[in-house]
């Protein structure tokens, strides 16, 4: 009984992750639809894992990726901590590179629904 619980836990978290990645290339291409460029993916650092980083002008955009069953819902997944680990990853990459020197970094959110277009909302969390 166990095992079965558990093959079934992990089955739903391979699914689950296909289900991110596929999330995640699709907000890359919204992105550079908006002529974003895109620096990297799923890009660990101390402070936690950044979904997609993006570069436009001279704004570094820290990408949270969400698929959810509406927007709020997916505003709401992203809890003041994990905003707050974000943004010093966003800050000490920005640092870290010379290229990067001087970016603005802003914290935005791509929200993905069954059956909806994916929205992109800059700087998503501002004043929170």
């Amino acid at each position: 009984m166990k095992a079965a619980r558990a093959a079934a836990r992990a089955s739903r978290g391979a699914a689950g992750r296909v289900t991110g990645r596929r999330a995640e290339v699709i907000a890359a291409l919204l992105l550079m639809l908006k002529g974003y460029r895109i620096l990297g993916f799923r890009l660990k650092t101390p402070q936690g894992e950044i979904d997609i980083l993006a570069l436009r002008g001279r704004v570094l955009a820290v990408v949270e990726v969400k698929r959810r069953g509406d927007l709020l819902t997916a505003l709401e997944a992203v809890g003041v901590d994990q905003r707050e680990r974000l943004r010093r990853a966003g800050a000490g990459l920005a640092a870290r590179r010379r290229d990067l020197a001087g970016a603005a970094v802003r914290l935005d959110l791509v929200a993905l629904a069954p059956g909806r277009l994916p929205v992109h909302i800059p700087d998503a969390w501002k004043g929170a």
